[in-house]
């Protein structure tokens, strides 16, 4: 089955502009066309397109994302330097959250301390 581009930005809440522009950047190198030139996305573009928006949405750059779709359009040869890319980008998502787990630790200590002199106010 195949998608229209009022299809497919319904589906993920991507913006038809921001679809052209993935394409234009490489990230979606298949797309195909009708004999009038309309995109047509198929499934697999879809599952791309999930993919893109994790690595994006996870700190991914567009430069990094691109690389990773071109290794993937080289074939299985590729496979290693993928995996060690995905390796890479876990790592840094994971020292992301690590940091943003101790904001919040230190957000809620503050909540805490802030309520309590709230308290103690009130209380005088």
């Amino acid at each position: 089955m195949d998608y229209s581009i009022k299809q497919v930005s319904e589906k993920t809440n991507l913006k038809a502009h921001v679809l052209r522009y993935y394409e234009r950047e490489g990230l979606l190198p298949n797309v195909s066309r009708s004999e009038s030139g309309i995109r047509r996305y198929s499934q697999e573009d879809l599952e791309w397109l999930g993919l893109i928006c994790c690595l994006k949405n996870t700190g991914m750059s567009i430069k990094q994302i691109r690389e990773f779709v071109s290794l993937s359009t080289q074939g299985n040869e590729t496979l290693k330097q993928r995996c060690e890319m995905l390796m890479e980008h876990k790592k840094t998502v994971e020292s992301q959250i690590e940091e943003m787990h101790n904001h919040l630790k230190k957000v809620t200590h503050k909540i805490q301390y802030f309520t309590s002199q709230y308290e103690e106010y009130l209380g005088k």
